[in-house]
C-alpha cells in the first residue's frame, strides 16, 4: 500500500504563488503516475495535473496551463505542484493521488488507486 501526504497549503493573496508537496511512502512507489486534484466546497473533485513517474511526461489541462506546473523528485519519492498567479477561485482542498497506469483517462478520479488526505489552499482577494 502507498501512503501519500500533502503539505504546503496555506493562505495566500491573489496573484501570489504556492508550492505543494506530496510525499509517498509505504511499499515501493511503483505507480505510473501522480496526479493532483482539488475540491472546493460544494463542487466535484477537479483534475489539476498529472506526471508520469517514469519518464516525467506531464498532462496539464488547458484550464491550468500557464499557472500550474507539476514536477517530481524520484529520489525523494515526492511530487510537487507549483501554482502561480493564484485566484480566489483556486481556493480548495488539494489532493495528490497515485495511479498504476498512464494514458487516456489519467484526468479522471477513477484512474487513481491511492489518495492523500489533502491540504487546504485559500486565496484571498
Amino acid at each position: 500500500q502507498v501512503q501519500l501526504v500533502e503539505s504546503g497549503g496555506g493562505l495566500v493573496q491573489a496573484g501570489g504563488s504556492l508550492s505543494l508537496s506530496c510525499a509517498a511512502s509505504g511499499r515501493t512507489f511503483s505507480g505510473q503516475a501522480m496526479g493532483w486534484f482539488r475540491q472546493a466546497p460544494g463542487k466535484e473533485r477537479e483534475f489539476v495535473a498529472a506526471i508520469n513517474w517514469s519518464n516525467g511526461n506531464t498532462y496539464v489541462p488547458l484550464s491550468a496551463q500557464g499557472r500550474f506546473t507539476i514536477a517530481k523528485d524520484n529520489a525523494a519519492n515526492t511530487g510537487y505542484l507549483h501554482m502561480g498567479s493564484l485566484r480566489p477561485t483556486d481556493t480548495a482542498v488539494y489532493y495528490c493521488a497515485s495511479s498504476s497506469r498512464w494514458g487516456p483517462g489519467i484526468g479522471g478520479t477513477s484512474s487513481y488507486d491511492y489518495w492523500g488526505r489533502g491540504t487546504q489552499v485559500t486565496v484571498s482577494s
